[in-house]
């Protein structure tokens, strides 16, 4: 393009984050992907090279636009190189303090016009804004795991977001290849708001020996034609994450039918937290690990 080049911040070098960062290179963005881990950006570093290299060798994206995308990738541990940043999308654990934290520190550092996103997947965007001195400024982009295969990304308007970041914000996702859903500030927004209870039904009826995980999974992908069972897909989005967005629908919404299943709860106690943990529902490990009773909840 022959208009200077935007420079797009993320923060947080995990699945998500560094999954945004590559879609955001590619789309012909600088980026800067953070994170205050060395480790975890070495990770993702490795990682994004390899889905390039994957959708190259798949024919999905041409060799020129996937060198171009490595060579517009920054890695860094220090926030200061997000000055210049036009857009800065959050990526990082799904915990309220940490985000409005975040939020805070990056008010202070951004440029005047910087846009503040926030991955979040339930965290009232209106309560995140508050932190800031630009709550106008302030916007949900809710990419789906992972994100640079799923097509849908919803846009979370927070109380103050203003029509202009708004319409910044939707051409923006649009320019990154998504599809555009909008929802308002409510817990959940739209997909988690439908999605979580039922995975929480799931747990429930696997929790009270209604069926095996694999029947249970079973009925829903040949039943309701889910490309994944919700136990399955529990384990792909982590088993913690879960439960965050749980308790958030359960304080925010204050009905008892999404309060968490105890043994959501307790397989994240013990530290099940899915594929990224090889244990979770479903052991991906070769020794079998297992799971307490239910009885002794």
């Amino acid at each position: 393009m022959a208009e200077a080049r935007e420079v797009i911040g993320v923060i947080g070098s995990g699945q998500m984050g560094s999954g945004i960062a590559q879609l955001a290179a590619v789309a012909g963005f600088d980026v800067w992907l953070h994170d205050s881990d060395f480790g975890a950006l070495l990770r993702a570093k490795e990682g994004i090279a390899a889905t390039l290299r994957r959708f190259i060798s798949k024919g999905q994206l041409s060799q020129a636009v996937g060198t171009d995308a490595l060579n517009r990738l920054k890695f860094t541990s220090n926030l200061e190189d997000f000055r210049n940043a036009d857009v800065i999308i959050e990526a990082i654990i799904e915990s309220e303090d940490a985000k409005k934290s975040l939020f805070s520190h990056l008010d202070k550092l951004a440029k005047p016009s910087a846009i503040l996103a926030s991955n979040t997947s339930s965290i009232s965007i209106t309560r995140l804004a508050s932190a800031t001195s630009r709550p106008t400024q302030v916007i949900g982009m809710h990419f789906m795991n992972p994100p640079p295969v799923m097509k849908l990304i919803e846009i979370v308007r927070g109380a103050d977001t203003s029509e202009e970041i708004f319409s910044k914000v939707k051409a923006l996702a649009e320019r990154f290849g998504k599809i555009v859903i909008c929802s308002n500030d409510y817990p959940g927004f739209i997909v988690n708001r439908i999605l979580m209870p039922m995975i929480n039904e799931a747990f429930h009826a696997l929790y009270s020996g209604v069926a095996t995980k694999e029947d249970i999974d079973t009925g829903m992908k040949l039943g309701t034609n889910h490309p994944m069972g919700p136990l399955e897909l529990a384990d792909f989005i982590g088993l913690d994450v879960c439960l965050s967005i749980m308790k958030v629908l359960h304080q925010g919404l204050g009905d008892n039918k999404y309060s968490p299943c105890p043994l959501l709860v307790q397989y994240v106690d013990a530290g099940r937290l899915g594929r990224k943990k090889g244990v979770g529902v479903y052991s991906y490990n070769r020794e079998p690990v297992r799971a307490k009773p239910a009885s002794s909840l």
